[in-house]
């Protein structure tokens, strides 16, 4: 995955963008307004071919060699669902974990959130999540 100088805003009123990619947008940058918002495109794991706008810069630790730029939330539509991507770690987990079982009706991995819809999400339980994420980036 590399990240694109291609307008985010562009890409979402391109043609055959879902609406629920527009609308979770709105509510990352509504929580997150001053965050950084970026295209990245490529290979993802897996192997896949994906979109993803990625939101907050990082680094990325890895095993082993030096961290990768990254992002700190992304968010893709799949072929099924939408994934929205959490890279953020609160006492040593991932926020994910600990917002899961209230998130509604959603897949959670250790950084990855799998929905439908928006609407599936519970609004208050996202909000809660993006503003924490936030605030680890502020700490670092």
């Amino acid at each position: 995955m590399e990240r694109t100088t291609q307008d985010v805003d562009a890409y979402l009123a391109g043609d055959g963008v879902d609406p629920d990619v527009v609308r979770t947008d709105a509510v990352v940058r509504e929580v997150l307004p001053r965050i950084s918002r970026a295209l990245w495109r490529g290979v993802f794991w897996g192997g896949t071919e994906q979109t993803i706008i990625g939101y907050g810069d990082v680094v990325q630790p890895r095993p082993r060699g030096p961290g990768v730029e990254w992002f700190l939330i992304g968010l893709a539509r799949q072929k099924r669902h939408l994934s929205l991507y959490v890279n953020a770690v609160d006492d040593g987990d991932y926020l994910t974990r600990a917002y899961a079982d209230r998130l509604g009706r959603a897949t959670t991995g250790a950084a990855s959130i799998a929905f439908a819809r928006l609407d599936d999400l519970d609004p208050v339980v996202l909000r809660e999540l993006l503003a924490h994420a936030g605030r680890t980036l502020d700490a670092d």
